[in-house]
């Protein structure tokens, strides 16, 4: 639920642009589409209020080298202005208007494989500056070839907040699906993905739901979307995805985790039903829901990464943000049954494994393991490859 939250004492105003990069650093490009009401501070940029119209701007993340920076973390600036040596620093924070927003897409989708657009929408508790800086993390560290968007609602940044947010998720909505019916009418448009975390996927299956309606379907550009720690009903998600899956839909991935405690607070909050984002897969009515409506899971359980809450797994594991990108770059969805998703889980944790003299790095594949047959298949052949200690593991895996 807090999610990929603020800390407490982070200097405000971190989207003032900085004079230059450092020499090593990685550039991010974004573009910005928001409900956000604009601060009159340009180190804030936009606010957590609600604004009239939907909003538009461009966005330059200097993030430092991977040699100064660990994987999937986010270095804030400790003080401003960052360095760009350690720190994620701005270079370019500018409004545009929405024929610039158009062209700027347009320059970009141009020099991208497939012109393929990665569309994130952030979850409740986070700032701008908070859905900026991470959705630069997960392109920078999952290497995905596509031209990033974020959709960046009205959250107030505030654990206080949470019924402010939700109902900004539905202030939202229309303005999200005007987005996604733009993006998918856009010839310049070739294929769209769609990455949602937390109480930001309530508001992309809004949209999801409402294109689908208005349109008989959801559109064919839209190739995959993607689930993360969903804060859902699971009733009410039922629902949502009968509409989005209509007509074939696209391939949807479900990432879960069982000691979300955000979640668990959630659910509280909710009258004590499931929040899809906690479910066990593996348990009944869940694992038939799932098989009957083709969404792939990815079970990170006991996957040791992220904030203390555990809702932020998806994007601060380094092999599992890879294997995002990499499936993506690949033109596969991560729901393809021709590959189980384990073959670049299990190839990146076999890797961690050759280099440490061990199997410890493949403990991070075991949650997914149970979920996709396909999956178990190739486990057994990374396992196989480190040896028989490795292949103990698969046996436990599999059970």
């Amino acid at each position: 639920m807090a999610g990929l939250a603020a800390c407490a004492g982070r200097p405000t105003g971190v989207l003032a642009p900085v004079a230059a990069a450092a020499p090593d650093a990685t550039r991010i490009d974004m573009l910005v589409a928001t409900t956000r009401l604009k601060s009159a501070d340009a180190g804030i940029m936009f606010g957590g209020e609600r604004g009239p119209a939907p909003a538009f701007a461009e966005m330059q993340i200097s993030i430092p080298a991977d040699a100064r920076r660990k994987v999937g973390e986010v270095q804030w600036p400790a003080s401003l202005p960052g360095n760009p040596t350690t720190e994620f620093v701005t270079l370019i924070a500018t409004e545009l208007t929405v024929e610039k927003a158009r062209a700027r897409l347009h320059e970009r989708t141009a020099k991208t494989p497939h012109r393929r657009v990665l569309l994130f929408v952030h979850g409740f508790n986070n700032r701008f500056d908070d859905a900026v800086y991470r959705f630069a993390q997960i392109v920078r560290d999952s290497g995905v070839k596509a031209v990033p968007v974020l959709f960046s609602w009205p959250s107030r940044g505030s654990l206080w907040a949470y019924g402010y947010d939700r109902e900004s998720t539905n202030y939202s909505r229309d303005a999200l699906e005007e987005l996604l019916q733009a993006l998918a009418k856009d010839p310049a448009v070739g294929e769209i993905s769609i990455l949602a975390h937390s109480m930001g996927n309530w508001l992309a299956l809004e949209a999801l739901r409402q294109m689908s309606i208005r349109n008989g379907r959801v559109s064919h550009k839209i190739k995959a979307i993607m689930l993360a720690a969903p804060d859902v009903d699971v009733n009410v998600f039922r629902s949502q995805i009968a509409a989005t899956s209509r007509a074939g839909g696209p391939h949807v991935t479900l990432f879960v985790s069982q000691d979300d405690r955000a979640l668990a607070v959630s659910r509280r909050v909710w009258g004590d039903v499931a929040r899809l984002g906690a479910i066990d897969p593996t348990s009944e009515p869940y694992k038939t829901d799932l098989a009957a409506d083709r969404i792939s899971v990815i079970d990170l359980t006991k996957l040791n990464a992220g904030d203390s809450l555990h809702h932020g797994k998806f994007a601060a594991s380094p092999e599992v943000v890879r294997m995002i990108g990499a499936r993506l770059a690949s033109g596969q969805a991560m729901s393809d049954p021709r590959v189980g998703l384990g073959e670049h889980i299990g190839g990146a944790a076999t890797g961690v494994a050759a280099t440490v003299g061990s199997a410890a790095g493949l403990v991070l594949s075991a949650p997914i393991m149970i979920v996709d047959p396909h999956t178990r298949e190739n486990f057994g052949h990374h396992l196989r490859q480190v040896g028989a200690g490795a292949a103990d593991l698969a046996g436990a895996a599999a059970h």
